[in-house]
């Protein structure tokens, strides 16, 4: 192995691997099992899954701290991580002089030998690909779970899955073409990723494409940008908001919420385990990405009534007299933190704030003012929310997360929610949004 500058030729007619990491190191030993061996570069000097790299694939060449367009020009294929993005200029000039570039997803697509699912969408994506995949090992079909969560894509071939059901980000779609899902969905859309896409249509178009080869495409009607992509036949609407006489929709009988399909009566929705009206929508999605394969319903519903959700997705970690504390720390876009805060019922104190992407802030302006008594504000765009909510709410700031949950204390009364529902991504402050998590559980125990 060597971490030596290439020259052109030395990647000549090659196939690259761009990007270390889970990913990577997946796209590795799927091709070394394949026969082959590719060369791997990574723009880190020590990215991670370095030493498992070294260790296990010795014989692989490596380059490790750069890479150039003229090297990447002359390979035959690049197969690029999702946290690198199509549009870095030595990726963006090799595949302008035709060097095919692809993605671990695209790979996968080639060699499925099952039915896929495919789930994207803004919010909520990693709770309905978790539940859809509970629902077919409940109905006895062993389903190959991961994409973007979990495993990746590449490890659940040849583990005799009779249904694959993938997660894919925004960013594994740009490099997806041969993927046909047996059913696909986009749950939602809103801004995220800001920093990666040049413009929010960008991100939008990545988000659509999942549609493209789809053979049962479900749709939520409620969202704005959602309703109006563009597609074909076998469409499946879900919708909270309106009345659908074919889609699955809700219907009010004697003071209940039922879940319908075709005007029947499927789920009453205070049977759900899981909480908040864009939960609903969760469970709807699900039902309507499995529609297609004719599973025993009695099962189907035991299943979703049973599902207790994901951890930091409106977790509630703990309630004290009579105040509920609750870890939506998934939350690291506007769009999840609407959804929570609109999903509750009853008076909120909303902790939220960290790294806010370049999002558009002034959607959160509207469910604040609606449900939340009390904003506390933690991290380095703090102040960016401030200014997005002025006028609406009273603000406070609070310098860690410790000191937000002993506030959100001096707060809270009886009947009140702490909702930790940041709106930003997590690196500011934390190693990821499951850390963040974990540090709000840490400090409410400890306050409480």
């Amino acid at each position: 192995m060597s971490d030596n500058i290439f020259t052109a030729s030395e990647l000549s007619g090659k196939i690259v691997i761009v990007g270390l990491g889970i990913t990577g190191l997946s796209v590795v030993r799927y091709l070394v099992e394949k026969g082959m061996e590719p060369v791997v570069l990574d723009s880190r000097e020590h990215p991670p899954g370095e030493n498992e790299l070294r260790q296990q694939y010795p014989q692989l060449v490596c380059n490790f701290g750069s890479f150039d367009k003229d090297q990447l020009a002359t390979a035959k294929q690049l197969i690029v991580s999702p946290g690198i993005s199509v549009q870095t200029p030595e990726i963006s000039y090799a595949k302008s002089q035709g060097v095919e570039v692809i993605g671990d997803i695209e790979l996968f697509a080639r060699a499925a030998d099952a039915p896929v699912i495919a789930i994207t969408g803004s919010n909520g994506k990693s709770t309905v690909t978790t539940l859809v995949g509970e629902i077919f090992e409940k109905a006895g079909w062993k389903a190959g779970v991961g994409g973007n969560i979990g495993l990746p894509a590449l490890e659940l071939l040849d583990k005799g899955n009779k249904v694959y059901v993938l997660e894919l980000s925004s960013f594994q779609l740009e490099t997806l073409e041969r993927l046909k899902p047996q059913a696909a969905v986009v749950l939602n859309i809103s801004e995220d990723h800001m920093d990666r896409y040049d413009s929010f249509a960008s991100y939008i178009a990545a988000k659509e494409s999942i549609y493209k080869n789809a053979i049962n495409i479900v749709i939520n009607r409620d969202d704005e940008v959602v309703s109006k992509m563009p597609v074909a036949d076998n469409v499946i609407g879900f919708t909270v908001n309106q009345a659908g006489a074919d889609d699955f929709s809700l219907r009010e009988i004697n003071g209940q919420t039922w879940i319908v399909r075709h005007g029947k009566c499927l789920l009453n929705t205070e049977d759900l385990f899981i909480d908040g009206l864009h939960n609903v929508a969760n469970v709807m999605a699900a039902l309507a990405l499995i529609e297609s394969f004719n599973l025993p319903q009695e099962c189907v519903l035991q299943t979703v009534k049973s599902f207790a959700g994901l951890p930091h997705r409106m977790q509630c970690i703990a309630s004290s007299d009579g105040i509920n504390w609750i870890d939506d720390s998934k939350a690291t876009n506007v769009g999840a933190a609407q959804a929570a805060i609109e999903g509750l019922a009853g008076n909120i104190i909303l902790i939220a704030g960290g790294e806010c992407k370049d999002a558009d802030l002034s959607a959160l302006k509207k469910p604040v003012e609606q449900h939340v008594t009390k904003l506390i504000l933690i991290g380095r765009d703090a102040d960016k929310i401030e200014e997005a909510c002025k006028g609406a709410i009273d603000i406070v700031h609070a310098s860690c997360m410790y000191d937000a949950v002993v506030k959100a204390k001096q707060y809270a009364v009886s009947g009140d929610h702490v909702l930790l529902s940041p709106a930003c991504a997590s690196f500011d402050m934390f190693n990821n949004y499951e850390h963040r998590g974990q540090v709000f559980s840490d400090a409410v125990k400890a306050v409480l």
